[in-house]
């Protein structure tokens, strides 16, 4: 993580540029006007990651200078994460500094918060990770009352256990999300919460089935689940397969299939080109899309994931790029319009903003 400047009196001035630029950027695609969700503008991140320097026996949690992945800067306090994080973190670094077990070799330190109140810390090693460093790590975890993981050459070492249980209310219903740790999670807990009302809004009454890509832990999955008869999730990272088979468990959704795949293989699959094994217990004929929705990485949606998403009568688009979906919107206009928009100030002091689209399909 880089150091950002942090200035709650700055922060409508920062939304405003980047709404401007965001405008701009979608002004050939003849877009509405969206729908803006703002951020608090302190204690937002749910996740934060320091790197730690060592003085003598001192240590100072630190983050790179905005634009340098070299120089690390000391801070004192980083008033963008959560208050269970900004708590924790002056005591946590007394601990560390008191115990040449745990500060030995440390060089970042790891933090992961719910809106529920839970708290994961994560510590991260040069050196391997012994006996003597499991008793101490025990001792500061039962001294924190939180659960505790040390990570050093490759290896994890999970005391307790390595992931926290968020939940929170959505449109009347209770959800529960498992997050691991090290797997992607949404940083903004409560811009998260209002992205996906605005999700289910657009697609209520939509019905028919839904196909989801990169679906991660379920974020969106469990949300839109009662909104469709069927719905078919992949997602293609291990961990977070794992946690969205743990989600759909606990919060009773029972009309969801889960396929550990990538977007472009799934499309080859539903095209009828190539067979693959995690498909294999599935009926792809037997689904009545109607809607897609995707959340891709920063580079947005592949050639073949483009040509399967022309089909939809619906495209639900969320976007943590707004370079790369404006080059998608490039080809997706020919065949769909843009019926809704919003963006969500997922990163306040930042340039980036995240957005969700709502495409229709013209009429042929």
């Amino acid at each position: 993580m880089s150091l950002q400047t942090i200035d709650p009196t700055r922060y409508q001035d920062q939304l405003d540029e980047k709404l401007a630029r965001f405008r701009q950027t979608f002004a050939p695609h003849g877009l509405p006007d969206p729908e803006i969700f703002v951020s608090p503008p302190l204690h937002y991140r749910l996740r934060a990651e320091f790197h730690i320097l060592h003085e003598g026996r001192k240590i100072h949690y630190a983050m790179f200078a905005p634009g340098d992945s070299i120089s690390l800067i000391p801070i004192q306090s980083f008033p963008a994460a959560a208050e269970p994080i900004c708590a924790l973190m002056p005591r946590l670094q007394e601990a560390l500094q008191a115990s040449n077990t745990l500060r030995d070799g440390l060089f970042r330190v790891d933090f992961l918060a719910t809106l529920s109140g839970e708290l994961l810390l994560t510590l991260v090693y040069h050196t391997h990770l012994g006996k003597r460093w499991e008793a101490a790590a025990q001792d500061l975890a039962a001294s924190l009352k939180l659960p505790l993981l040390g990570r050093s050459k490759g290896r994890k070492t999970v005391l307790q256990r390595d992931w926290v249980l968020e939940s929170f209310e959505l449109n009347g219903r209770q959800l529960q999300y498992q997050q691991i740790e090290g797997s992607f999670t949404q940083p903004n807990g409560q811009v998260n919460r209002k992205m996906l009302g605005w999700a289910c809004q657009q697609l209520q009454g939509l019905g028919g089935d839904l196909l989801e890509l990169y679906c991660g832990n379920g974020n969106f999955t469990i949300a839109l689940a009662p909104l469709f008869r069927q719905v078919l999730a992949t997602e293609l990272s291990k961990a977070s397969v794992q946690a969205a088979e743990f989600n759909l468990k606990a919060n009773q959704v029972n009309n969801v299939a889960l396929a550990r795949i990538s977007s472009a293989e799934l499309s080859q699959a539903l095209s009828g080109k190539k067979s693959f094994k995690p498909l294999a217990h599935l009926d792809l004929n037997g689904y009545r899309f109607s809607t897609l929705c995707v959340d891709p990485p920063r580079s947005g949606l592949d050639t073949q994931t483009l040509a399967l998403a022309r089909d939809f009568d619906h495209i639900l688009y969320i976007s943590c790029n707004p370079a790369s979906l404006a080059e998608n919107m490039a080809v997706l206009q020919e065949t769909h319009r843009i019926t809704a928009v919003a963006v969500f100030d997922q990163f306040p002091y930042t340039h980036h903003l995240e957005s969700g689209l709502l495409l229709t399909r013209r009429q042929r």
